[in-house]
């Protein structure tokens, strides 16, 4: 059975950080990613990284701020966050794929549960 169990969300002032991660179970991904949804938004694509880690993707929102890192050995994606916003509060939600990197929701078959990310001025 597949698991995405996300952990590290949490409440933080503006320009302050935190890391997520995702652990994943049951088999190995290609592709993972994290996205974002905000109250009353669509679900919204942040980061992905493909297994070799040397290729990464991000949405023009985060770059530069945002580092999406996997650990292939604990099967486990991580997405430090830094200079938060209060606009980057929002359900953060790690996902996988088998195939090849994609930035749509509906690329994905996997999904955690979700982690509150929540950023005050």
């Amino acid at each position: 059975q597949v698991q995405l169990v996300e952990t590290g969300g949490g409440l933080v002032q503006a320009g302050g950080s935190l890391r997520l991660s995702c652990a994943a179970s049951g088999r190995t991904f290609y592709t993972m990613g994290w996205f974002r949804q905000a109250p009353g938004k669509e679900r919204e694509f942040v980061a992905a990284i493909r297994k070799s880690g040397g290729s990464t993707y991000y949405a023009d929102s985060v770059k530069g701020r945002f580092t999406i890192s996997r650990d292939n050995a604990k099967n486990t994606v991580y997405l430090q966050m830094n200079s938060l916003k209060p606009e980057d509060t929002a359900v953060y939600y790690c996902a996988a794929r088998v195939q090849l990197y994609s930035d749509y929701v509906s690329g994905y078959k996997y999904w955690g549960q979700g982690t509150q990310v929540t950023v005050s001025s």
